[in-house]
């Protein structure tokens, strides 16, 4: 009785969903083909990484200053909506990091420098004064990410005793002193730090200032000998990490030859929508052909790896996808999660173990609101994409229109398979039907496994007991310019005491299509359908 009843408001809420919009679009229908003999990636665990920045609310771009309170110095630790919104991802990874990191200096016992705050200053690197970060910060920092149990990257600053040339070159080795005393400071008292990454977007042209391949790499096995030395007799021992800045294929290629197996993980930045003032970027974000040229960013880093004797595996650092603190109501809204869903599919296609959004909180692409700490649309993109997709990325096409983005993974929380789904167009419904090339596993929930080795069109093979999982993402009022997300209809919001809203799927029977609105992602969980790959 209980799953009729599902089936009944599942249906009454499609009907309900899509009458208002078919009348005024065109049908089409569509084929998601799901290869699932073996994956073609495999993702982290914790694939799903937000960044905390230290830029003061001085900090402005194009007229708009958006960061407020959200440094890393002055972020309010205590507030309940943050608390939970970390708490949700049981853990979050959160990289500490920035532009101003290079000019941070940490107030150990033995540092003489005054802690100062950040000043700004158009004259020099960066608009900024050297700043300082204070133990008594550190502590408040630590008890915040043990509470929340967030899973930390710092970024050390790599400037640290370099001379910085009018042509931008960063000459001399790293003066590792104070990064050094801090890493002792962390671990006399018992912090957990998941992996120390070396310098911000100062490898290839650099931004701001550069360091060389050769250079870069000693001061990174450098690093390692620190980490190896202070966590000797400490368990875990944490990652190591770098060089967090834009690809550049030689540099990387030098770099990750000589770091030779000093290095962990390798981080690139990706910000491939252009400046924040960009009045084009939601054109951008609605071409597949536009977010199909990241993928030769990550085909090339993933090749240099796998030619190289590193043991480093690849990670996205940062991926603002508009640079300059992204644009309000563009960046912060529900049509960036075409572009974010999309990053984090076609990463997890190109082995990429972890993508650290850029921001969690602060500028104007934060997953969270910076003045209210609301969750802003693509929060519970990375919420559900959290819950519902494993670790293990299948090769999926699609055959219909060109506006349908598409990808698939095991699944998290079963033995089958959860596709991911986005409608680019803002006129065409489609009805979509899975179909997969290979043997799988058809699990009925009654009756006994049954092994078919066919091309299947998974959503027809049912006996009728059958039933999928299915999360609709839609705008409020169908704005694409809209800060409020709905999930199957209803607005997904805070409650007064700031919990984050259960994320609950429609039920629907599986001899259905699937069926996709005009400018709507879908998330479907189909447990039934278990693949070689997922087995």
């Amino acid at each position: 009785m209980g799953c009729q009843i599902w089936l009944i408001v599942s249906f009454l809420w499609l009907f309900q969903f899509f009458d208002h919009t078919v009348s005024s679009t065109v049908e089409e229908n569509g084929t998601v083909f799901v290869y699932g003999r073996a994956a073609v990636g495999t993702i982290d665990e914790d694939f799903i990484c937000a960044t905390l920045d230290w830029w003061p609310p001085e900090k402005c771009d194009y007229g708009t200053c958006s960061w407020d309170h959200a440094s890393i110095l002055n972020l309010d630790l205590n507030n309940t909506i943050l608390q939970n919104a970390i708490k949700a991802f049981a853990p979050l990874r959160i990289r500490i990091g920035g532009t101003l990191q290079d000019l941070v200096i940490y107030e150990t016992p033995d540092q003489k420098q005054p802690c100062l705050p950040f000043t700004k200053n158009s004259s020099i690197l960066f608009g900024y004064t050297q700043g300082c970060l204070s133990m008594r910060r550190w502590d408040e920092l630590n008890a915040f990410f043990r509470k929340t149990g967030a899973k930390v990257i710092f970024g050390l600053n790599a400037l640290s005793g370099r001379v910085v040339n009018p042509s931008s070159e960063a000459i001399g080795a790293w003066d590792y002193t104070n990064a050094e005393s801090f890493i002792r400071f962390t671990v006399q008292n018992n912090y957990t730090i998941d992996g120390w990454e070396l310098g911000n977007e100062l490898c290839g042209g650099g931004i701001g200032a550069r360091v060389a391949a050769n250079q870069y790499a000693i001061d990174t096995v450098n690093l390692r000998n620190i980490v190896n030395l202070v966590y000797q007799n400490v368990s875990p021992m944490p990652l190591v990490i770098g060089p967090g800045g834009f690809f550049d294929a030689a540099w990387f290629t030098e770099y990750l030859i000589k770091t030779e197996n000093s290095l962990n993980a390798t981080t690139h930045h990706i910000y491939d929508l252009g400046p924040g003032v960009d009045e084009h970027l939601i054109e951008k974000i609605l071409n597949p052909s536009y977010l199909d040229q990241e993928a030769i960013t990550f085909r090339s880093l993933k090749n240099i790896i796998k030619t190289s004797s590193t043991k480093a595996v690849s990670w996205v650092g940062e991926s603002g996808g508009a640079y300059n603190s992204g644009r309000n109501l563009v960046s912060n809204a529900f049509v960036y999660s075409f572009w974010y869903l999309d990053q984090l599919g076609m990463a997890s296609l190109y082995d990429t173990k972890t993508y650290c959004r850029q921001s969690l909180i602060g500028g104007n692409y934060g997953l969270l609101n910076t003045t209210n700490f609301t969750p802003n649309p693509d929060y519970y993109s990375a919420l559900i994409w959290r819950r519902l997709m494993g670790r293990k990325a299948l090769f999926t096409s699609f055959s219909g229109t060109k506006k349908i983005r598409s990808y698939t993974h095991c699944a998290k929380q079963s033995k089958g398979i959860t596709v991911l789904l986005m409608n680019l167009d803002n006129t065409t419904t489609v009805a979509v039907k899975v179909e997969l090339n290979n043997t799988f596993i058809l699990r009925h929930t009654k009756h006994m496994k049954s092994r078919k080795n066919v091309i299947s069109q998974l959503t027809w093979v049912s006996n009728g007991e059958i039933q999928r999982e299915e999360y609709h993402l839609t705008a409020k009022d169908g704005n694409l310019h809209s800060q409020v997300m709905l999930l199957n209809g209803n607005a997904l919001q805070v409650n007064s005491t700031g919990d984050i809203p259960p994320l609950e799927p429609i039920y629907v029977n599986s001899t259905e299509p699937i069926t996709i609105a005009p400018y709507s992602i879908v998330f479907v969980h189909m447990p039934s359908v278990v693949v070689p790959a997922c087995a």
